[in-house]
This record gives C-alpha cells, sequence and structure tokens, in this order.
C-alpha cells in the first residue's frame, strides 16, 4: 500500500481544490481524478493508499467504481470513503448509505463535511487499513 497517498475523485471543481488543500496541510499526498474512469485509471498506475469517491458523477457514478474496485483482489484492500451531496431529505434517491454500505464502502458521509471530521475520517480509514495490512 502506498503510504498517504490519496485519489480524489469528483467532478465538481471547488470542492475537490478545497480538499485538496485540506488534506495536502496534513502531509498526505492528494491526485485527482474528475470522474470515475479516470478514477479508475488512476487507481491502476498510481497506487493509491485512500479512495475519497464522489457518489454522483457523469460517466460512471461512485458505487460503480467502488463496486468495480471492491470486486477485484487487486485494489479490494484499499479503503474508500465514498461522499454524497444527496440530503438525507431525499429517501427515494438511488444514492442512499444502505447502498454505499452494501457495495462494501470503508465508510459513508454526506456533503457538505467539516475539515476537521473529513481529516479524522481519513486517519481512522489509514489507521484501520494499516492493522489489517501491516
Amino acid at each position: 500500500m502506498s503510504g498517504k497517498n490519496i485519489l480524489l475523485v469528483d467532478d465538481d471543481a471547488d470542492f475537490v481544490e478545497a480538499v485538496k488543500l485540506i488534506l495536502e496541510s496534513k502531509s498526505y499526498d492528494v491526485m485527482v481524478a474528475c470522474n470515475g474512469r479516470e478514477g479508475l485509471k488512476k487507481v491502476e498506475t498510481e497506487d493509491p493508499g485512500l479512495i475519497i469517491l464522489d457518489v454522483m458523477m457523469p460517466e460512471m457514478d461512485g458505487y460503480e467504481v467502488c463496486a468495480k474496485l471492491k470486486a477485484d483482489p487487486k485494489y479490494r484492500h484499499i479503503p474508500i470513503l465514498l461522499l454524497t451531496g444527496v440530503g438525507e431529505a431525499i429517501p427515494t434517491s438511488k444514492y442512499t448509505k444502505e447502498m454505499g454500505m452494501r457495495i462494501e464502502a470503508d465508510d459513508y458521509v454526506p456533503k457538505p463535511i467539516e475539515p476537521i471530521e473529513l481529516v479524522d475520517r481519513v486517519e481512522n480509514l489509514f489507521r484501520i487499513s494499516m492493522s489489517k495490512n501491516p
């Protein structure tokens, strides 16, 4: 696993820039992909230690990307934090927390997320991953 490398996959450029700044201030190396297909390609070439994945994206949504990665023995060990802008007030959405957990995401949080909570969740996922794969 690649130390503190994080792949951030999101189609919102402003959100990407904000998250990148937050994580880089905590000494994480952040790579970026703007859609699911590009994210899958970067996983193959960059070997991230953790993936932060937006749920709602064009071309291939975060659930599809997560399912593909968790089904592949080569990548299933990489922790995935799913982020979504779909609020709890939309119970009819196909983008639910239950769906995220069903496809084996390691964590699932709504946007917007406070910077300290994002860092806490990232650090927790790295800790868990390191204990499973020393």
